[in-house]
């Protein structure tokens, strides 16, 4: 079984996240950037069904230089190729992402033959646009499904299974397939220092493409509204003084 994992280099989760002045992209100047946790949770997929079925990985990213670290963070992991689509720019849009990504695919399956499960998280942790997983399997004409809590493979069927407002959905889909992984699916593994230190020695291919942009462009990127009410504290007394306004404050409240 051949397996492609798909990922992206995206800020921390969490961090205060900065608009440039104008307005067009995040300020990456104090940011710190690692895997989208979805796509984490692809990678551990693609491991395990690799050791199940005596397969071969491949991690794919598309970004800057800087990317290499999270390629060889999943190498530490033990996934054995890894492959980076160079850009200059921080992103690509979502069109002209999968359009490299699918040129990527055929070029590596031409050479080393198809891939039989194509994996994505179910969005990325940054745009959160739920289409370059989409988009891909659509070129390549391959059946998806998105937003996998299960995944299993048994002779050249995939089993899926999906959460839905009206419970569990199943779908079984022909190999070779592209499926999107929801963040829960499993839980990521860690890497070792032997992995570490092996990641640092994996050669990462590079496949250059030029794909034109897509129909998709960034009006403005505006920061979220404060909380102004996050930091308003108010000081009701100090020592046993305050009992009295403490009291009164729990019968406001009616918990008094």
């Amino acid at each position: 079984m051949r397996i492609l994992a798909c990922i992206k280099r995206v800020p921390a989760p969490g961090a205060r996240i900065n608009i440039t002045a104008d307005g067009k992209a995040v300020d990456t100047a104090f940011l710190g950037f690692t895997m989208s946790p979805h796509e984490e949770c692809a990678l551990e997929a693609a491991l395990q069904l690799s050791e199940s079925h005596a397969g071969a990985t491949t991690v794919l990213t598309l970004g800057p230089r800087e990317a290499e670290e999270q390629l060889r963070y999943a190498a530490s992991l033990g996934i054995e190729r890894a492959v980076l689509l160079p850009i200059t720019e921080i992103d690509w849009d979502a069109q002209r992402t999968a359009g490299a990504i699918v040129d990527a695919i055929r070029g590596i399956e031409s050479e080393h033959g198809v891939f039989d499960l194509v994996l994505f998280g179910n969005e990325s942790a940054d745009s959160c646009g739920f289409q370059v997983g989409v988009r891909v399997s659509v070129a390549l004409g391959r059946p998806m499904v998105n937003g996998a809590k299960s995944l299993e493979v048994a002779g050249e069927v995939a089993r899926i299974q999906r959460e839905s407002d009206a419970g569990q959905e199943v779908y079984e889909l022909p190999l070779p397939a592209v499926v999107g992984v929801k963040e829960g699916i499993n839980l990521p593994r860690y890497p070792t220092m032997k992995g570490r230190l092996a990641s640092k020695k994996v050669t990462i291919a590079e496949h250059v493409t030029d794909v034109a942009r897509g129909g998709l462009a960034t009006a403005t990127l505006a920061p979220p509204p404060a909380d102004v009410h996050a930091s308003l504290t108010t000081i009701l007394g100090n020592g046993a003084g305050a009992a009295p306004a403490v009291v009164d404050l729990l019968e406001q409240l009616g918990v008094a």
